[in-house]
């Protein structure tokens, strides 16, 4: 890759002396499943979202103190 001008470095708050490739390539982020703090609020996000109470399951996560909603096959 080439190398980038200071004044571009400067711009956009990069290091001097680094290969500043990650920057210009982003990798794509894997997105988490959302988790809700009770089961109302599970409940409600999954009708919110056309699920009905039988196509899907609530699992705990997070040391059993959220909930995730899991979709039935």
């Amino acid at each position: 890759m080439k190398k980038i001008h200071t004044q571009l470095k400067r711009r956009f708050g990069l290091s001097t002396h680094n290969n500043q490739y990650d920057f210009f390539h982003p990798k794509e982020i894997p997105h988490r499943p959302k988790t809700f703090k009770t089961e109302e609020s599970a409940h409600a996000a999954a009708s919110k979202n056309g699920l009905k109470q039988g196509e899907y399951s609530l699992k705990k996560v997070k040391k059993n103190k959220k909930f995730q909603i899991v979709k039935k096959l």
